[in-house]
């Protein structure tokens, strides 16, 4: 744990603890978008009919291409998400790539399914935070 100078409420250390903290929070929700992805991938490959688009949007792909994207970004982000929980450096850079990824594929697929993509694009966002702020494991006094 961070010590405190004399007095003043704030660690020394160049990491906070929210971020700290954030980077297992972080890990756990990647491997839970990560499975939902990859159940919104059978999904949209299993049945093109499941989904409907609300208005004209600009990324028309096929509903089963779609599937192959959420399916394929959901492994990789569930799997990142492992390696940050085991706290390999690799996994939180893989992690951030990833989530960035995951973020652009639900911007496009906000026209299939509006709601979830806002909150998937959010979590997204406070995951891509939580890896950059949090200091690696073994720089930590």
């Amino acid at each position: 744990m961070s010590s405190t100078p004399s007095g003043s409420g704030t660690p020394t250390g160049t990491s906070s603890p929210w971020a700290a903290g954030g980077t297992t929070f972080a890990g756990v929700l990647m491997i839970v978008g990560g499975v939902f992805a990859i159940i919104e991938g059978i999904v949209a490959i299993a049945n093109d009919e499941v989904y409907q688009r609300v208005g004209d949007y600009t990324f028309k792909f096929d509903l089963t291409a779609w599937g192959w994207i959420h399916l394929i970004i959901g492994i990789l982000v569930l799997l990142a998400g492992a390696a940050i929980l085991k706290g390999m450096e690799a996994g939180r850079i893989a992690g951030i790539a990833l989530t960035c990824l995951y973020v652009i594929a639900h911007f496009m697929w906000l026209p299939y399914q509006p709601l979830w993509s806002i909150v998937a694009i959010g979590i997204g966002v406070f995951i891509i935070w939580a890896l950059c702020t949090d200091t690696p494991r073994q720089a930590r006094p």
